[in-house]
């Protein structure tokens, strides 16, 4: 990439997307583009097709997204399913249709099966079933995968697609409704220390900032508990409590969004492709369309490579908001996978290396929270 070419980020106003446009704009880009949600329904085929050609942009981070946590994944499947097959599909199609140079999709780690060999290789895809849990929204990111390498086998075009971690970030979803595990536990845990310091004002602050299910700071303080318990924030015995879901022996990886954008640019400055080809399959020249060779798990993990389980996480967290009451694990509830964690050893291979250990994240997270 030139420092000004046009470069169109899809999502930019979401954590992956943001942190993106962030990372360009500290590399010296600044000829951006993006759709934002209130003006661009990017499930519709017409208005993206518009905007692609108008903009015509030159470089695409596709990193918009339909995205929650367990509750909203196994609640809304048909909408994870669908909205992101359609928003993944229109931006790479026209992408190709309007001759984007290249193009970086953004998937997710949950498209790899419910019980692989762990760390987890890009070529363990489709080995076996997958978690029920996020079932609907794997299949999607499977499906772009294979929308990204289809397109280059057939028509030539150079887009990659990267496979992140858990990410969280200092732009996260703290709606408890579809917030994923980490931001979740940074909101409970402070409401939680509020909750045992007594101070309302500061739980009523909370509520205005992020509201919980239409109820904010401005209801009356009963209102408020009883949400909170409803997440899994109460009182009980004279003891303030933290219930969280499992039994807390799921293995997880998390990897700051700042360092996953970091790793997205340096994949589009310096990597094609045709590199991915010659390395993993030793095609150094081919002819479009190409048949010669079954060519398949073409993406890239991008991750820290080191998990934990989510027990030492809740206490990692717990320890940085400062809360001392007591966690209380709710094993009727889904684990999840038991482990995810990625072999990174491809994206270490190709140069690039994370850079922000998760302690520190977590300290930065919560600074970012309390504003």
């Amino acid at each position: 990439m030139n420092k000004d070419s046009k470069i169109y980020v899809a999502g930019n106003r979401g954590l992956v997307g943001s942190a993106i446009t962030e990372s360009l704009r500290r590399h010296g880009y600044n000829n951006l583009v993006f759709t934002p949600h209130a003006q661009y329904d990017l499930i519709d085929s017409k208005t993206v097709e518009d905007f692609f050609k108008k903009e015509r942009p030159e470089y695409v981070f596709q990193s918009a997204a339909h995205v929650g946590g367990i509750i909203a994944n196994l609640t809304y499947r048909a909408d994870f399913i669908y909205q992101n097959l359609m928003i993944e599909s229109n931006i790479i199609h026209n992408a190709y249709k309007y001759g984007a140079k290249k193009l970086l999709f953004l998937g997710s780690s949950c498209i790899y099966p419910k019980n692989p060999p762990q760390p987890m290789t890009e070529d363990v895809l489709l080995t076996s079933e997958l978690e029920y849990t996020n079932e609907p929204y794997a299949i999607s990111k499977i499906a772009g995968i294979k929308l990204c390498e289809s397109y280059n086998l057939q028509y030539g075009t150079n887009f990659i697609s990267v496979m992140p971690t858990n990410l969280y970030s200092n732009n996260d979803n703290y709606n408890l409704e579809t917030s994923h595990v980490l931001p979740a536990m940074i909101r409970k845990f402070h409401l939680a220390k509020c909750l045992e310091n007594k101070d309302e004002q500061a739980i009523a602050e909370d509520f205005n900032k992020h509201p919980i299910e239409g109820v904010s700071g401005k209801s009356n303080l009963n209102k408020m508990l009883a949400l909170m318990d409803k997440y899994g924030v109460r009182q009980k015995d004279g003891q303030v409590i933290v219930e969280l879901w499992g039994d807390g022996s799921p293995r997880r990886e998390f990897l700051h969004s700042q360092d996953l954008a970091d790793a997205c640019v340096f994949l589009m400055e310096n990597v094609d492709f045709k590199d991915i080809m010659k390395e993993q399959f030793g095609v150094s020249d081919y002819e479009i369309p190409y048949t010669k060779t079954e060519i398949r798990n073409t993406h890239i993990n991008i991750g820290t490579g080191k998990d934990l389980t989510i027990k030492e996480l809740a206490d990692m967290v717990k320890q940085v908001v400062g809360f001392c009451g007591c966690i209380v694990w709710n094993s009727d509830k889904p684990n999840g996978t038991p482990q995810k964690l990625l072999n990174v050893s491809k994206l270490q291979k190709l140069g690039w290396k994370y850079s922000i250990e998760l302690s520190n994240g977590i300290k930065l997270a919560y600074e970012n929270y309390l504003g």
